[in-house]
């Protein structure tokens, strides 16, 4: 007898996250862990999907905004059977993130805070030990819960010290900048990276209408429709901005009108 504790069984973790900061943070946290073996790290949900195909891993640590194919397409791609236990790493407010609080799922709220993320660590692992089934159950049900675009009552937007939470309420009109999506709240501009099809469907559907491929409104603000040129319409809103519809929205501006 040596007197020597047995070896401590690792766990394999992927780490997914679209900004290196993020990474870098998870990484650091991890490298403390000896229960814990990070395998790899994606920046984005595709290169997630062509990993979770290549590695065996027990944990997917996994953000949920990220351009292109976001965390609930990563989850949706991998086959249930082949779905490792995951913890969300999220901007979204605590609505929203309320819904992953069910068995073998967890949730680490952003910007990361050290005790609550090896909180999330210690139930992850002892999840592990469950049957593989139930783990999958819950991820997907966890899912179908927080999917629905009608739970987003705060916008996450990420600020240089962490996130600040945007109601939706108080968001006057949004448009496309480039790659991004220009946020207008008053006299303030907030700028997220998305897409307009992503974010129309994140904010309430009966508050907020698409008028232009590249434009979407809070009804709540429009005081004045006018007629314009080739059958569009002239938004004016209670602040003086002028939006102009596009020509395929059209019969969804009439809506105001009824």
């Amino acid at each position: 007898m040596t007197g020597r504790p047995p070896p401590v069984e690792r766990i394999r973790v992927l780490v997914v996250d679209d900004e290196a900061l993020a990474r870098r943070r998870l990484r650091a946290l991890l490298e403390s862990e000896p229960r814990v073996e990070v395998v790899g790290e994606a920046e984005s949900g595709t290169a997630a999907v062509r990993l979770l195909r290549e590695l065996e891993v027990d944990l997917l640590l996994l953000d949920i905004q990220m351009p292109g194919l976001d965390g609930f397409g990563v989850v949706r791609a991998i086959p249930p059977d082949e779905m490792p236990l995951v913890m969300f790493v999220t901007a979204y407010d605590e609505y929203a993130v309320s819904a992953f609080d069910v068995n073998a799922v967890d949730y680490v709220l952003k910007p990361v805070v050290e005790s609550r993320f090896r909180l999330g660590l210690d139930r992850a692992i002892e999840r592990l030990a469950q049957p593989r089934g139930d783990v999958t159950a819950a991820v997907m049900a966890a899912l179908e819960r927080i999917s629905s675009p009608a739970q987003a009552k705060r916008i996450p937007i990420r600020t240089e010290n962490g996130v600040t939470f945007l109601r939706a309420t108080d968001l006057d009109w949004a448009e496309v900048d480039g790659s991004m999506i220009r946020l207008h709240v008053g006299r303030e501009t907030h700028v997220i990276r998305e897409t307009m099809a992503e974010f129309e469907q994140r904010v309430p559907a009966n508050g907020f209408l698409r008028i232009h491929r590249s434009r979407l409104v809070n009804v709540e603000r429009v005081r004045e429709v006018q007629p314009w040129f080739k059958g569009d319409f002239l938004l004016i809103l209670h602040d003086g901005t002028r939006l102009v519809s596009g020509r395929t929205y059209r019969e969804r501006v009439k809506q105001l009108l009824r």
